[in-house]
């Protein structure tokens, strides 16, 4: 039976550099929204001996989340693994002036969508799958508010998805990875000596050697 990954946020960054290591031994659901993301991806995955199915979507669309779980269900009837790597992140700003937008667009991402994946995709992985969340724990620092209050209470529906599925599996898996080159961390720290910084194939390699 094949073995079936979905990577939700593939498109680039530590969700890209995971379906890149997994495509030896699975076959890779890609989500994300660009179109173009994903086929550079899929040449890569291809380069490499493995196959993908593409799904460009927005994850905050329960709609569209349901008919990729439907298909996923009707195509191979199962998942081994989830890799939960899509964020908003929402740009720095002082508590006082988040924009309400940004707020609006940080909790339907980080929290909602997250919320209802847990519940579509929970089926299909069943009592032998795997779910992987990634946390970056920035609640409470300055200038975080959006982006680290959401992260927050997505790592805090993860953790309850933990606990509850312990003894029914999936095994579900919260993994704080070092800090990576990624697009999201530039935009929060512009200026950054990225050579300070871990590379993000490794952090992937790490990430699945604990499962």
């Amino acid at each position: 039976m094949t073995k079936t990954a979905l990577i939700t946020g593939a498109s680039r960054g530590l969700g890209a550099a995971l379906a890149e290591a997994l495509a030896p031994g699975h076959h890779v659901i890609a989500v994300g929204r660009t179109t173009g993301a994903l086929e550079e991806l899929d040449d890569r995955i291809k380069a490499k001996g493995g196959s993908a199915t593409l799904a460009p979507m927005d994850i905050t669309v329960p709609d569209a989340m349901a008919t990729l779980c439907r298909g996923i269900h009707d195509r191979w009837g199962h998942l081994d693994l989830w890799v939960h790597t899509a964020i908003h992140a929402a740009p720095l700003a002082p508590a006082v002036h988040v924009d309400a937008k940004d707020m609006a667009k940080s909790v339907a991402c980080n929290v909602t969508a997250t919320g209802t994946l847990i519940a579509y995709v929970a089926p299909l992985l069943g009592q032998t799958g795997q779910a992987v969340f990634f946390d970056d724990p920035r609640q409470g620092e300055k200038f975080f508010g959006a982006y680290g209050s959401t992260k927050a209470a997505q790592i805090a529906l993860a953790r309850s998805w933990q606990q509850e599925a312990l003894k029914t599996g999936p095994k579900v898996h919260v993994v704080t990875p070092h800090p990576m080159p990624t697009a999201t961390r530039a935009r929060f720290f512009p200026g950054e000596d990225r050579s300070t910084l871990h590379d993000i194939h490794a952090q992937a390699a790490a990430v699945l050697a604990q499962l």
